[in-house]
C-alpha cells in the first residue's frame, strides 16, 4: 500500500462516558469516509467496532478498538475506548500512543463522572482535543448547560463553533460560525448529503454574538486577528481556524461541535475538524527514549522515516491463542521479519507478520513507518507497555499509567479438564489486561482473580467459558484493602546464618514512617557514600518492595508508608545478598506490626441521577451504607447526586437502586482512594 504523507496522518481516539454515543459516532465516521457501506447500531449488536460478543450482548464498549480511513485528503487512524470505569486502562493506554482526542458528551446528561476521568486521563497527556456534543436531539438537550459543565467540571476553555437549528426533536443541522452559513443533512442518504444554505435571518443575531466569541479566543492565539477585531474589520474563517489550531494544538483551548449521530448529524463537520484543528505525528512533542543501558545519552525522537527504529507496544491481545500486539510507530520503519529489540528485557525478535487493523479484521502489510498504529502477530515475549527498537540503537519509552485494581473473586474449575487449561487462559487473559490480576489463596487453594470492578470480572469468567473453554464456579466478589501503619518506627535487625558452609550476613537500620492517603510506597536509600556495592543495594531495594506487596497480617499490599533505611554496614566475607534480603525482609515485617497496622478500605466516587420524588429514599439509604453527600444539583425532574462510599457497601446496589426509583434511577461510580476501614473490618481481619 502507498503511505500517506506524515502531516496528513491523525492519530485520535473517542472517548466520553458509557452510552454517550462514541461507538455510533465512530460507526458513522467509517460510513461517511466509505470503509463500510452499512451502518450497523450498538442497540442491535451490529456496531463495526464492538465486535466481542461480551459487547454486542450488553450494548457497550469493553476493548479499544481502532480501524484506519481516509477523509478527504486526511488518513485517520480511529481507536473507539470503552466508557465504562471498570476498562478504563483500555483508555489509559490509547490515550498514551494518541496524538488528539474527540470528547462527546451527552447533550441531555452533560459531563458524566467518566467524562471528567477520561477528560483527565487526556489531560496528563496534554492531549489536544474536540468536543461534540451528541443527542442534540433528545428531549432535554441542553448544549448551553454541557458548555457550562465543560468550564465548570473540567476546567477547560470551550468555544463553540457550531449553533443548532431547531430544539430537540426539531434538531435539523447547525450554523458553522466560521464558514457563516447553515448545514443541514439529507434524509434521503441517511445524511451523507450536507446541504449548506444561508444562515435564517432570524438567527443572524445569535450566529454575530456568538462568532465574536469565537473572534476573541482566536485573538489569543494570532495579534493580527486581536487588532482586526479591535478595529471591526471581518476576519475569514480561514484565518480563524489557523489561529484557533495553534490553541487546540498546544491543548489550550477545545473547539466544541453539534450533532445526533444516531440521526446521522454533525458528522461530516467533525471530520473536517479533526483534519483541521488536531496536530499530525510531525506537530506533536517528541517523546523522550532513553538507553536502559545507560551507556547513550536521552534522545528526543523525530517522526522520522529513516531514524532508528523505535515503537511502544501498547496493547497485546490473545487472538486464537496466540498474541497480537499494537505497536505506535515513533520514529523509523518496521518492516514483516525484521529482527527487533525489546528495550525491557534486552532480547531480541522477528516480527513474522503485520497488518493495519480494522476492528477485529486484518489488513496484511509488508512495512509500517513512523507515525503510523499497526499490530504484529507472532511476538512472544512482548508484554503492554514495552518499546521495540533497532539492536543498533536500544531505547525504552515511557510506560503506563496503571490504576491499581480494587474487587477479588475467587474461582475453582469445574472439572479435571478446566483444571489443566485454567492457569494457561489466565495468563494469556493477564496479556492482555495489565489491571487483571492472578494469585492463589494459601489457605483455601483457590485461584483469586482480581479486577477494576464486578463487570471486569464478570467479563474475565464469560471469557473463560465463550473464549478457552474452561468453565468454573465462582464465589461472591470481595473488596481488596490495604495495609497501612500509624506511627513511625525505627529497627534495627541483623541476620547471621551459616547456609551450604559459608557465613551469610545482613545488617539494615529502618525507618518506617505512615505518610498521607494516597502517597503510596517510598522507600528511601542513601545510594551516595553507602558502603553497599550496587548488586547488594539493588538486592535491598527489590527486598523491601516484596515485603511491601506481601503486606504484615492480612497479605494485602502495603501503602502510604515510608521506608528509610538509615545505616546498611557492609562486612567483607560476611555481607551478602541473602543476608541483606533476609535482614531487610524480617526488618520490615517486625517494624510494620510495631507500627500499629492497620486496614485500608477502597472508597468510590459515586454520582448518581434519579427522580426528584424518590431523592430522600436513595440519601437515606446512602447514609446506611456509610455515605458522604457531596453535592446535589437539580436538572428538571432529576436530581444528581455525588458521594463518596466505601466499595465493601456496593455489591448488588443497582437492584436496590431500581427498587428505590421504580426503575429510574441509574449511578456511576469509580475508584477515589483507600481510607480507614471500620472496625468490624478490622476485626474480621485480626487487626483488633
Amino acid at each position: 500500500m502507498t503511505h500517506p504523507p506524515l502531516d496528513a496522518i491523525r492519530n485520535i481516539g473517542i472517548i466520553s462516558h458509557i452510552d454517550a454515543g462514541k461507538t455510533t459516532v465512530s460507526e458513522r465516521i467509517l460510513y461517511y469516509c466509505g470503509e463500510i457501506h452499512r451502518m450497523g447500531e450498538v442497540h442491535d449488536g451490529l456496531a463495526t467496532m464492538d465486535w466481542m460478543p461480551q459487547e454486542q450482548e450488553r450494548g457497550i464498549t469493553i476493548t479499544s478498538t481502532s480501524t484506519s480511513c481516509r477523509w478527504r485528503s486526511w488518513w485517520i487512524n480511529l481507536i473507539d475506548t470503552p466508557g465504562h470505569i471498570d476498562f478504563t486502562v483500555e483508555v489509559e493506554r490509547s490515550l498514551r500512543v494518541l496524538d488528539g482526542a474527540v470528547a462527546v458528551f451527552s447533550a441531555v446528561e452533560g459531563v458524566q463522572p467518566q467524562s471528567e476521568s477520561v477528560w483527565r486521563q487526556a489531560d496528563r497527556y496534554r492531549l489536544p482535543r474536540l468536543c461534540l456534543i451528541n443527542k442534540m436531539d433528545r428531549v432535554g438537550a441542553d448544549h448551553q448547560a454541557v458548555l457550562e459543565q465543560i468550564a465548570e467540571r473540567l476546567q477547560a476553555r470551550a468555544v463553540l463553533l457550531q449553533l443548532p437549528v431547531g430544539q430537540e426533536g426539531s434538531f435539523s443541522g447547525t450554523v458553522d460560525l466560521l464558514g457563516e452559513q447553515m448545514l443541514s443533512y439529507s434524509e434521503t442518504d441517511q445524511g451523507a448529503t450536507v446541504e449548506i444554505s444561508p444562515i435564517p435571518g432570524e438567527m443572524q443575531g445569535a450566529c454575530d454574538a456568538a462568532r465574536a466569541r469565537v473572534m476573541e479566543a482566536a485573538a489569543d492565539f494570532d495579534d493580527t486577528i486581536l487588532e482586526d477585531f479591535l478595529e471591526g474589520r471581518p476576519v475569514t474563517g480561514e484565518r480563524l481556524t489557523e489561529a484557533l489550531a495553534r490553541g487546540v494544538r498546544q491543548a489550550r483551548i477545545f473547539p466544541v461541535f453539534l450533532g445526533a449521530a444516531l440521526r446521522n448529524k454533525g458528522i461530516q463537520p467533525l471530520l473536517d475538524a479533526i483534519g483541521l484543528f488536531l496536530p499530525s505525528p510531525l506537530e506533536v512533542p517528541s517523546p523522550l527514549a532513553r538507553d536502559p543501558r545507560g551507556e547513550l545519552p536521552d534522545r528526543l525522537l523525530a517522526c522520522d522515516p529513516s531514524s532508528p527504529l523505535c515503537a511502544l507496544a501498547f496493547k497485546v491481545v490473545a487472538d486464537e491463542g496466540r498474541k497480537l500486539t499494537y505497536l505506535r510507530l515513533y520514529s523509523g520503519i518496521l518492516r514483516s521479519g525484521q529482527a527487533v529489540l525489546n528495550g525491557r528485557t534486552q532480547t531480541q525478535e522477528k516480527v513474522p507478520r503485520l497488518f493495519r487493523m480494522h476492528a477485529h479484521k486484518r489488513e496484511q502489510i509488508d512495512e509500517a513507518r513512523a507515525g503510523d498504529i499497526v499490530a504484529a502477530a507472532g511476538l512472544k515475549e512482548v508484554l503492554t507497555g514495552d518499546t521495540l527498537c533497532s539492536p543498533e540503537d536500544p531505547r525504552v519509552l515511557a510506560g503506563l499509567n496503571l490504576p491499581e485494581p480494587v474487587v477479588s473473586l475467587a474461582v475453582e474449575p469445574r472439572g479435571v479438564d478446566d483444571r489443566e487449561k485454567l492457569l494457561p487462559a489466565l495468563e494469556k487473559l493477564q496479556w492482555e489486561d495489565p489491571t487483571f490480576r492472578v494469585r492463589e489463596d494459601g489457605e483455601t487453594g483457590q485461584t483469586v482473580l482480581t479486577g477494576m470492578g464486578e463487570l471486569h470480572l464478570e467479563v474475565i469468567v464469560d471469557r473463560l467459558s465463550r473464549d478457552f473453554g474452561v468453565q468454573v464456579k465462582t464465589g461472591r466478589p470481595q473488596v481488596v484493602y490495604r495495609e497501612t501503619v500509624l506511627r513511625p518506627v525505627r529497627r534495627h535487625e541483623v541476620f547471621q546464618r551459616e547456609i551450604d558452609g559459608r557465613m551469610q550476613g545482613g545488617e539494615v537500620l529502618l525507618l518506617l514512617s505512615p505518610l498521607p492517603r494516597g502517597q503510596g510506597v517510598k522507600i528511601r536509600i542513601e545510594e551516595e557514600g553507602n558502603p553497599l556495592p550496587a548488586e547488594l543495594l539493588a538486592a535491598l531495594r527489590e527486598s523491601l518492595s516484596a515485603g511491601c506487596r506481601g503486606g504484615v497480617i492480612s497479605g494485602y499490599p502495603l501503602t502510604d508508608i515510608e521506608v528509610q533505611v538509615l545505616e546498611a554496614p557492609f562486612v567483607a566475607n560476611l555481607t551478602s545478598e541473602t543476608g541483606i534480603r533476609a535482614a531487610a525482609q524480617k526488618g520490615l515485617a517486625l517494624a510494620a506490626r510495631e507500627a500499629g497496622p492497620t486496614l485500608l478500605e477502597p472508597v468510590m466516587a459515586l454520582e448518581l441521577v434519579v427522580p426528584t420524588d424518590s431523592a430522600g429514599r436513595v440519601l437515606g439509604s446512602l447514609q446506611q451504607k456509610r455515605g458522604k453527600v457531596e453535592g446535589m444539583a437539580s436538572r428538571g425532574s432529576l436530581e444528581t447526586i455525588r458521594a463518596r462510599i466505601p466499595l465493601a457497601e456496593m455489591f448488588g446496589y443497582m437492584t436496590e437502586l431500581r427498587s428505590a426509583t421504580k426503575g429510574r434511577g441509574t449511578y456511576t461510580m469509580e475508584f477515589a482512594h483507600f481510607d480507614q476501614a471500620p472496625e468490624e473490618t478490622l476485626r474480621r481481619f485480626g487487626f483488633l
